[in-house]
């Protein structure tokens, strides 16, 4: 458990809700089957955003969580992105005056009277954050919020939030292929008070394993960096470094991820982000894998920062509700 002066105490893991969708049967039974299996391992948390499925995430929560007690989960919902009929992301919208808006579709959707956590999905350059964290802090007033969170901002931006209103929890992306937040954000939030959701742990798959040269080929390509085709060798190769470590270990590479960020401070709660009961629970068994300090140091180094290829997120900025790519 951890325990910080801004938020409550929640178990190691939580559960992220991204891919639940009710597209079809078989997702939404299998987003189902997930729900009660970490309920069932503990797990309290579950990270979702409104804009996850059109709102299709919303309804599986609150399908899965019929007639459990309300203290038995914590809900962590984002809002702001924006959906294409498609499903693909196309800006932002974290005005003030629509903050409410947003939250009473969601409360409809997940069936509840209150969210435990509520955040805006990213920033936007043109809306001062002390405003958008503001409207919330309204909410809260009114017992609509418990706490209020921030989503993939810098340090500073993260000091006048929390000089707005006291932030719970800051969610960024964080793994073996991403450490830009131990530079500037991660102090700033533990001299705050400020607990970290990573989400990434597994750098878009590249720490799941299993890579052979026919995936590789058929992987490359896309929006994010990591997977463009000149870096895409160079990144697997760096993976499969790390696996060696592992098998070593008599572990799976996916379980020292997030055995190594488990590592990292008990104030950085992993995110789990799944379909499968079956991935969950071996996820859930980084729990018992204790890492020397040397192994850490071994883990870090088989994956030195200088020689990543590409960046893990898209570098891109909103301004006035629609993408500045920077």
């Amino acid at each position: 458990m951890n325990d910080r002066r801004n938020g409550p105490e929640l178990p190691r893991i939580g559960l992220g809700c991204g891919h639940m969708s009710n597209v079809n049967d078989a997702v939404r039974r299998a987003g189902i089957a997930t729900i009660h299996a970490a309920l069932e391992s503990g797990i309290r948390h579950l990270n979702t955003g409104d804009f996850y499925g059109a709102g299709g995430s919303e309804m599986v929560i609150a399908e899965a969580l019929k007639g459990r007690n309300r203290d038995d989960y914590w809900i962590s919902l984002k809002f702001g992105a924006l959906n294409t009929l498609d499903g693909s992301l196309y800006g932002l919208d974290v005005s003030p005056h629509h903050v409410k808006n947003y939250l009473a579709y969601s409360l409809k959707r997940l069936n509840l009277d209150y969210v435990d956590l509520y955040q805006p999905a990213r920033i936007d350059l043109g809306i001062p954050v002390e405003e958008t964290i503001g409207a919330i802090a309204d909410l809260v007033k009114a017992g609509y919020v418990r706490q209020i969170g921030v989503s993939q901002v810098d340090a500073e931006t993260l000091r006048r939030a929390h000089a707005t209103h006291p932030i719970s929890w800051v969610e960024v992306e964080y793994s073996l292929f991403n450490r830009s937040i131990e530079k500037d954000l991660l102090p700033t939030a533990r001299a705050l008070g400020i607990g970290v959701v990573a989400f990434g742990a597994l750098a878009h798959g590249l720490l799941a394993g299993h890579w052979t040269d026919e995936r590789i080929q058929k992987s490359k390509g896309g929006y994010i960096p990591l997977f463009f085709e000149e870096n895409m060798e160079k990144n697997v190769a760096l993976s499969q470094k790390l696996g060696e470590i592992a098998a070593n270990k008599q572990i799976t590479l996916s379980q020292l991820a997030f055995a190594w960020m488990l590592s990292k401070g008990e104030d950085i709660l992993p995110l789990i982000g799944t379909l499968s009961p079956a991935h969950l629970q071996e996820a859930l068994r980084s729990l018992d894998i204790q890492l020397t300090e040397e192994e850490v140091r071994a883990i870090e180094e088989a994956i030195p920062e200088r020689e990543i290829a590409g960046a893990s997120f898209p570098n891109m900025q909103f301004r006035g509700g629609k993408t500045v790519r920077v």
